[in-house]
């Protein structure tokens, strides 16, 4: 049993049937792709297990608890973190600030700029975003304003946001769109060694083949809200209905 269990999960907008009887178990300490072309459902499905909607039909199991019915921010102090397609920062505190704006939403369920209850209190909290952001090769850009950060250090900083609250389960929503191939192959390594060090599990929805065959142990291909093959990534490559619905005779 995987520590995110998707099962029977259906979502209709009017009479656009986005999902139907979705089926999805994601190991634990394991990177689970969601790869599918425009139209398939995969933000769809992401919304479900964050909170942001609520499936018609099936359940969302994380960790054997039900995050149905609960708000992004419970599910987050479940144990989940997501990282947006756009970088979700705040662009006018700096590097440091918007970690730390993280350790307090984690600490407290909300932020309070300089709300320290000690001196041992804030030294504490600065040494653990220090902490996070050497382990990201940031450490050198605290004091830059987040805004002033190029796309692929705003989204390692993203990550780093993510990761300070020490998640079970990290949700990637296409981390590498558009960066250039540099930014991408960075983003790739600094992941594996975010899996490594950490034995976190990681979900991700990404359109780039390179990203997701150097990282998914397991990928699921959905077409028209529906999967259509679950496998190791050998497998998919070579799989006449994966090339037909998505990756074409090229892959």
């Amino acid at each position: 049993m995987g520590i995110l269990e998707v099962k029977d999960v259906g979502k209709r907008f009017g009479g656009l049937q986005a999902l139907s009887d979705v089926n999805l178990s994601v190991r634990e300490n394991t990177c689970h792709a969601i790869i599918g072309p425009n139209g398939a459902g995969k933000s769809t499905l992401l919304n479900c297990l964050v909170g942001k909607l609520i499936p018609d039909t099936g359940s969302v199991m994380f960790d054997g608890q039900s995050v149905l019915g609960r708000s992004p921010h419970e599910i987050n102090q479940m144990g989940i973190s997501r990282v947006f397609q756009t970088p979700e920062i705040f662009g006018d505190l700096s590097v440091m600030e918007n970690i730390l704006i993280s350790l307090f939403a984690k600490r407290d369920g909300a932020f309070r700029m300089h709300a320290f209850e000690s001196v041992a209190d804030e030294r504490g909290l600065q040494e653990e975003a220090e902490r996070m952001l050497d382990e990201v090769n940031m450490l050198d850009k605290r004091q830059m304003h987040a805004a002033s950060l190029s796309r692929g250090d705003k989204r390692r900083l993203e990550m780093a946001m993510c990761l300070v609250q020490k998640p079970k389960l990290l949700l990637l929503d296409e981390p590498t769109a558009g960066m250039a191939r540099a930014d991408t192959n960075n983003t790739i390594e600094l992941l594996k060694e975010i899996k490594e060090k950490r034995n976190i599990t990681i979900a991700i929805i990404e359109h780039d083949m390179h990203v997701v065959f150097s990282l998914a142990d397991r990928i699921t291909v959905l077409a028209q809200g529906t999967p259509l093959v679950e496998d190791v990534p050998q497998k998919i490559k070579g799989h006449p209905k994966v090339k037909e619905a998505y990756l074409g005779e090229a892959a």
